[in-house]
């Protein structure tokens, strides 16, 4: 079976974000909330998790339960945008306008994974 292009690219964009979290992780251990425990073990758990989730995207047998799972993920990676909006240090420098456009994205991205849930 083969999907559209898109539902490709998106399960890049997952397993190059994952890739990230090896290759930068002290951008993602700066955004992790504090009252998580163990920030190394969660940055690279989530970086595993994105990774394999965008390649069990591209498998007929794996798609439906990997975008369940994104939509998770997603939703867990809440926490750490509505962290780096209310904690300075957490928010690198950017301003109000683009934290809360990065919330925005995160619905995006989960209506975005929905949208192949039936494909």
């Amino acid at each position: 079976m083969y999907y559209p292009w898109h539902l490709y690219t998106m399960a890049l964009l997952y397993v190059l974000a994952g890739i990230n979290h090896f290759i930068k992780p002290k951008i993602y251990l700066r955004i992790m909330p504090n009252y998580l425990p163990n920030h190394k073990l969660l940055v690279v758990l989530s970086g595993i998790m994105e990774i394999l989730l965008g390649i069990a995207l591209c498998f007929p047998q794996t798609k439906n339960i990997s975008i369940l799972l994104i939509i998770g993920m997603l939703t867990v990676f809440l926490s750490v945008h509505f962290f780096m909006l209310t904690n300075k240090k957490a928010s690198s420098g950017l301003p109000k306008w683009l934290l809360v456009l990065r919330i925005a994205i995160q619905f995006l991205l989960m209506y975005w994974a929905y949208s192949y849930l039936k494909l």
